[in-house]
Parts: structure tokens; C-alpha cells; sequence
């Protein structure tokens, strides 16, 4: 069981974005900028381009208003996305607030981000979610 698979379960907890019948959506507690979502199929595959087809059209459409509230929630020129899949064995996409194609440098350093700056930017987003 991947620790993705046990976040979607409650086993650990999260900063829960979204979430349906197939994909669950969470802040980053390892962001690179705030705003860092990651979108999980509740299927656990390894591979993002090992998922049924469904599944890959469905993700997208899922991530779409999540990424439009992290345009609205954050000083940002658009929302990036980024799909790396090595440090977790579970596929996943990754939803960044960007102003260059640098901001979607995974080499670079993770920022650090308090308890109460992770609730603020959950309940920012998921306000947006519905405006």
C-alpha cells in the first residue's frame, strides 16, 4: 500500500483539496511553491500511463477547476501541471502555481511551509473551487 493510498484512506491525514469517486486532490506538505496540489487516482498504479483510459481522460477533466481556484488563489501567471512519478510508487499529477518553466524544477529546493499556512492555502483553494 502506497502512502498515497493511505492518505485517500485516512490512515494519514491531508489537506484535502477535492475529491470523488476516482481521484483525490491534496496540498503538498513538501511543496516547491504554496499552492502545490498533487491529484491521485484512488486506484493504486505506479505508473500514470498505466492507468485505463478512462481513468486518464477523467483525471484531467477532475484537475481542471483545480487548477483554475490555484490561478485564482495565487499571484501567478497560470497553473502548471508536471507528471514525474519517482518518489512515489502511485501515479500522480502535480498542480503548480507558475510564472516560468522553472517554477516546474523538481531539482530545486522544497520550501517550508507552517501548519497554518497549509489550512489557509487548503481553504483558499476549495473557496475558490465553488466561486
Amino acid at each position: 500500500m502506497s502512502i498515497f493510498t493511505k492518505i485517500i484512506k485516512g490512515e494519514i491525514p491531508s489537506y484535502l483539496i477535492a475529491q470523488d469517486d476516482l481521484f483525490y486532490a491534496f496540498l503538498d506538505i513538501f511543496p516547491l511553491v504554496k499552492g502545490h496540489v498533487l491529484v491521485v487516482p484512488k486506484m493504486e498504479v505506479d505508473n500514470l500511463f498505466d492507468l485505463p483510459d478512462e481513468y486518464l481522460e477523467k483525471m484531467l477533466a477532475f484537475a481542471r477547476p483545480i487548477a483554475k481556484s490555484i490561478e485564482k488563489s495565487f499571484d501567478c501567471n497560470r497553473c502548471g501541471i508536471s507528471v514525474i512519478g519517482l518518489e512515489v510508487p502511485h501515479a500522480h499529477m502535480h498542480l503548480l502555481p507558475i510564472n516560468s518553466a522553472d517554477d516546474l524544477n523538481f531539482t530545486r529546493p522544497k520550501i517550508s511551509v507552517t501548519k497554518e499556512e497549509m489550512e489557509s492555502m487548503q481553504v483558499l483553494i476549495v473557496k475558490n473551487l465553488s466561486v
